[in-house]
């Protein structure tokens, strides 16, 4: 979904909305194409240790980037500028992904 959206982006998007929408909408695109790497990187880790606990990042990633890049999309879409001010809440989100997927990491493998 993530190069789905880049590239709709990248080729239906220039042209339509400003240059500074644009590159809201870009950067919601690298973050879910991050994101989408990174849990793929938590369900090789789950595999490879198997643990409950590795869902609760993966869940945070899932919502982190829904909220984070979802916002962002739909804010570049329609210059909904309130909606900036949830996209923090994605970002925490996926900050506490990260966080958490470490210390299960450095404790329990």
């Amino acid at each position: 979904m993530g190069v789905a959206a880049g590239a709709f982006g990248a080729h239906s998007l220039e042209g339509r909305v400003s240059a500074d929408a644009l590159a809201i909408f870009d950067t919601a695109a690298r973050y879910h194409m991050l994101h989408a790497l990174g849990l793929i990187l938590l369900g090789l880790a789950a595999a490879r240790w198997p643990d409950a606990a590795w869902r609760w990042p993966g869940l945070l990633m899932l919502c982190g980037v829904a909220v984070f890049s979802g916002t962002l999309y739909a804010l570049s879409l329609s210059g909904i500028g309130w909606l900036g001010a949830i996209t923090p809440i994605g970002g925490g989100a996926l900050i506490a992904g990260w966080l958490w997927a470490g210390w299960i990491a450095l404790t329990r493998t």
